[in-house]
């Protein structure tokens, strides 16, 4: 949040969404629940993961209520195989002028 060094969740509302890309460790996915983050984004082992609180646990899920129109898993998934064959400077060119390209749509 701009001008804000800490989060102070009896002021401030939670995260809209959480990305988790850490393939040394995994935050425990309680954490997320006591911060009441709708919807957490995990990618792992070649995929990406869509969670969304439902009350108090978490359930997965093919689309994301941040970007509801956007195809994110499949779209990740070809874009970090993009990477690998093409580089990460040209992949992340590629990633941005797709994301622009979803939102002029909307």
């Amino acid at each position: 949040m701009i001008g804000t060094d800490r989060i102070n969740l009896n002021v401030d509302p939670p995260p809209d969404l959480a990305i988790e890309i850490d393939v040394t460790s995994k935050t425990k996915i309680s954490a997320y629940q006591a911060l009441r983050v709708p919807e957490i984004w995990r990618y792992e082992n070649g995929n990406l993961e869509i969670n969304l609180l439902q009350g108090e646990q978490y359930i997965k899920s093919q689309t994301s209520l941040t970007f509801p129109n956007f195809p994110i898993i499949e779209e990740i998934y070809r874009f970090v195989e993009m990477s690998r064959t093409i580089g990460t400077t040209p992949a992340l060119r590629e990633f941005r002028k797709w994301v622009r390209e979803m939102i002029s749509r909307l």
